[in-house]
């Protein structure tokens, strides 16, 4: 009877996980709020801890990087960032994702990709690149730079949560694994497809589109880009003291004796990002004339506090669940965990493709796993395995690449999963977290 529970509470949760991706947005983590009122009111199980920590920190950096937004600062990361495509566009199969990747790890979030996605494609068209190419590794690419960010969400939860279960590892340590393993995984990816399909002078079904003078014109018509708009000398400075931020939280996470202390306990990092965010975000409105409301309704503002919601309502569903049943959990767990460690990639890469967040994924499971008893290093090792949900192609990035790219080769296949992010997806991720987990064994 009481398996039969424990299986009928674990079918509501992944119910309200499966049900929230559908509707996207602030549902994933709203109906996981119907979840969790189920095993409180329905099952009487105790409620458990919701993530506040994480929580402060994504509102600190996104509030930081909305202003950003508002100030036009990132209007000239995307200026930059198109200049190198567009001087070197037979190499961007492999220039797109290091440019999204890059953005990535710079702002914390893989929302800021929007802009540069139909220059991809544009440049890919003009260059007659089969856009499928970079355009499926981009979208890959903006989402694999959250495990390699210094505030992102998922980042900063794996150092808190490490931290607190004995652990001892600290931002840059992270990314010292993260950055090149997950590098090394694009390059693999972009190399898989760099001849991926067919050219598009050759590829009959592109062929006939553009016969069509209609859709020829359609196809070739547009000439996306950020090159005219005039950059301010304000936007310019908020980028410069989002980048200061950024290299303060490092140096404070590198060396912690510049920290203050009370009664031998030193500030931790998780207040040390908030504060210094806030200052940042508080310099660019003052200094950068940027306006408050603008970012509050900007893209990197409004995607953040979707993610604030998801993971708040996720975490808490699932932090019931597994500290309710956690004996159980060890007892049918604990013989494979302990044979090979390493499978927890597995389950982290399976709990992401249902729940869209990298942060949500270390939030809910990185404290089961290590009271499951799998070392540090370890998960440190598989940390890049938090990105799976480019397997069921209903991510936003992906599917305003399928929507930009007008030659119709980055698509969402018949059966669903032959879709144009698989292949460089798995490709990423698999070879990501094979060397982050052989870095990680080396360092430790």
């Amino acid at each position: 009877m009481a398996t039969f529970l424990i299986i009928l509470q674990l079918l509501v949760m992944l119910g309200a996980l499966w049900v929230g991706s559908r509707y996207g947005s602030l549902a994933l983590g709203a109906i996981s709020g119907i979840g969790l009122a189920i095993l409180v009111f329905g099952f009487h199980l105790k409620p458990g801890t919701p993530p506040t920590d994480v929580i402060y920190i994504i509102i600190a950096a996104v509030t930081c990087a909305g202003i950003m937004q508002a100030s036009g600062g990132m209007d000239w990361l995307i200026q930059m960032a198109e200049r190198l495509l567009r001087k070197h566009p037979d190499r961007i199969t492999v220039l797109a994702p290091l440019s999204t990747f890059f953005l990535t790890v710079l702002v914390g979030t893989g929302h800021v990709v929007y802009t540069l996605m139909p220059i991809i494609c544009d440049i890919s068209l003009k260059q007659g690149i089969r856009p499928e190419r970079p355009c499926g590794v981009a979208s890959i690419a903006s989402q694999v730079g959250i495990t390699c960010s210094p505030i992102a969400a998922a980042v900063v939860a794996f150092v808190s949560i490490s931290n607190a279960n004995g652990f001892d590892v600290t931002i840059p340590r992270v990314l010292m694994i993260t950055l090149p393993a997950c590098l090394i995984g694009l390059l693999a990816a972009a190399a898989a497809s760099y001849r991926r399909g067919k050219d598009l002078d050759k590829d009959p079904v592109f062929q006939a589109k553009i016969a069509d003078p209609e859709q020829r014109s359609y196809i070739y018509g547009s000439n996306a880009t950020t090159l005219d708009k005039k950059i301010s000398p304000e936007a310019k400075r908020a980028v410069y003291i989002f980048v200061l931020a950024l290299v303060v939280i490092v140096l404070f996470a590198a060396v912690p004796s510049l920290l203050p202390s009370w009664e031998g306990e030193r500030l931790k990092m998780n207040i040390v990002i908030q504060i210094v965010m806030i200052v940042a975000a508080a310099l660019m409105i003052v200094v950068c004339k940027a306006k408050p409301k603008k970012a509050v309704s900007g893209a990197v503002w409004q995607s953040g506090m979707v993610a604030v919601v998801a993971i708040y309502g996720i975490a808490w569903m699932a932090d019931t669940f597994f500290s309710s049943h956690l004996s159980e959990i060890q007892e049918v767990l604990e013989g494979i965990v302990t044979a090979y460690p390493w499978s927890i990639a597995i389950v982290f890469f399976v709990v992401s493709v249902l729940i869209n967040s990298q942060g949500a994924v270390v939030v809910a499971m990185l404290p089961l796993a290590y009271k499951l008893g799998i070392p540090g290093p370890v998960l440190l090792g598989v940390f890049p395995a938090v990105y799976g949900y480019f397997f069921i192609p209903n991510y936003p990035s992906d599917i305003a690449t399928v929507n930009f790219d007008r030659s119709g080769t980055t698509v969402i296949g018949k059966y669903l999963l032959n879709h144009s992010f698989m292949m460089p997806g798995l490709i990423s991720v698999v070879v990501s977290t094979i060397v982050a987990y052989v870095l990680a064994m080396m360092l430790y």
